[in-house]
């Protein structure tokens, strides 16, 4: 674990003691820096800030996808297209206003994705939110044709049941390439909603036709849990009744499942059909939230969103090992538990701070992962060794001047720089450099879903 936080003069005045401060995991009040003060380890640089699509202000900023040149950030409004070519001048190019939370995105080619979890009026970008208990409400999946960074259009909608909490993009394979697959997760059923009744317990599929994509359509909606899932467990945030979140690993054909109250492993070798081959509870998790295979495909990293990410609980009264990562290796097809990972410098009680979205750092041989944290901010974390996790680097702010929830969502590592977006400011840019991380500079994407892992070979 890393120090407790200080301000950025603090650690450089400090950097003798590095040793000492590593191992220190327990925070006192000076340590809380003033509220929306940027705050760094030594090896962690600030590039920019950079804002929203305007329109899109208030409302807040989710995943991202990259391609080529470009970064796409999610909003719960819409969606921004950033030009980073260049990090350290990276510019906001265009974006769309089109609301419908999460607009959880992944990019493909000349298309853009979003998921739509919130029901509306009908599925046109002018629509307004109306309850899922009036049949005709919508929520889904939109699609966007971004051929024209400066114009993007929006061209499908396709509606899923109990809609479209977060998406994963699955290539096709084989004869099968010219089509795309989404992998829809969603949940929370009731009897009330007519497109949405228990038991749900399933996640529908898109096929996507890149000749036409304006084609796309649902063409089959698998069971992951025939016997209802995890619904008993105490303490659960819900009751397993779908998944949360997927993360697939096309050419080894297997994906992990952050499934409410269940961790689990599909092989997917057909798309249209994955099986679920190893499945998984753990007493101490809320909510299984995401996941991130090593590049091996030996490890799975799953994160436990503990009071929804709405609540404080990187603090000292909720420990180490609660609202945290697990680790766990794929031993002969099956789930070991290794170790549990959580930022050990604690947050003021007023930040909302939990395990959530974070990708691979490309470096061969070894384990490493960018992480945020919400108000927790961004973490740099070495789990080569699936027992001892260890971070080694750090970005966050003091807590949101408002006193109220913000931070960071997702903190994805892209061709030399780590981007991170902000709920309310929009989009960082970040630069590590240390001994760890330096041969990722080698490693070079065209582009990342990070829910779509792909190997890589360089990084020597």
């Amino acid at each position: 674990m890393f120090a407790p936080r200080r301000t950025v003069r603090a650690l450089v005045v400090a950097a003798t003691a590095a040793a000492m401060l590593m191992t220190t995991v327990s925070a006192q009040a000076a340590d809380i820096p003033p509220p929306g003060e940027v705050v760094t380890s030594p090896n962690v640089t600030h590039v920019a800030t950079l804002p929203k699509l305007p329109g899109l202000e208030t409302t807040v900023n989710s995943d991202i996808a990259f391609q080529g040149d470009y970064a796409y950030v999610g909003n719960y409004g819409g969606f921004s297209i950033y030009d980073i070519r260049d990090p350290k001048r990276a510019k906001l190019v265009s974006g769309v206003l089109c609301p419908g939370s999460q607009m959880d995105v992944s990019v493909y080619g000349d298309l853009l994705f979003g998921a739509v979890d919130n029901s509306r009026s009908d599925d046109s970008c002018n629509s307004v939110g109306q309850g899922a208990d009036i049949k005709e409400s919508w929520e889904g999946v939109r699609i966007f044709d971004i051929s024209d960074k400066k114009n993007p259009k929006y061209i499908k909608a396709v509606e899923t049941a109990c809609g479209s909490h977060t998406l994963t993009l699955v290539p096709g394979k084989g004869r099968d390439k010219k089509n795309v697959y989404l992998y829809v997760s969603s949940y929370a059923p009731s009897d009330s909603f007519p497109d949405c009744l228990p038991p749900h317990d399933k996640i529908s599929i898109i096929k996507v036709p890149l000749r036409k994509p304006t084609d796309a359509a649902v063409v089959s909606t698998p069971v992951v849990f025939p016997d209802g899932g995890n619904e008993t467990q105490p303490g659960l945030l819900r009751p397993t009744s779908g998944c949360h979140d997927i993360t697939v690993y096309a050419e080894k054909d297997i994906a992990a499942g952050a499934c409410m109250g269940d961790g689990v492993l599909f092989d997917i070798s057909d798309r249209e059909k994955p099986v679920v081959t190893a499945r998984t509870t753990d007493p101490n998790f809320a909510f299984w939230h995401s996941a991130t295979f090593n590049n091996r495909g030996t490890k799975v990293i799953f994160t436990d969103e503990l009071g929804g990410g709405g609540a404080a609980t990187c603090n000292e009264a909720i420990g180490p090992n609660r609202g945290a990562d697990a680790i766990y290796d794929i031993v002969r097809g099956k789930l070991v538990f290794k170790s549990y990972f959580k930022i050990g410098r604690y947050q003021a009680d007023t930040e909302n701070c939990v395990a959530h979205n974070g990708s691979l750092i490309p470096v061969k041989g070894k384990d490493i992962l960018v992480q945020a944290w919400y108000q927790g901010g961004v973490s740099f974390v070495d789990f080569t060794d699936s027992a001892r996790p260890q971070e080694f680097g750090f970005f966050e702010r003091g807590p949101e001047p408002s006193g109220g929830g913000g931070g960071i969502w997702s903190a994805y590592y892209y061709n030399g720089y780590v981007y991170a977006s902000d709920f309310y400011r929009g989009l960082e840019v970040i630069k590590i450099d240390d001994r760890r991380t330096d041969p990722a500079r080698n490693v070079r994407l065209d582009r990342l879903n990070v829910q779509t892992q792909a190997s890589y070979q360089g990084g020597h």
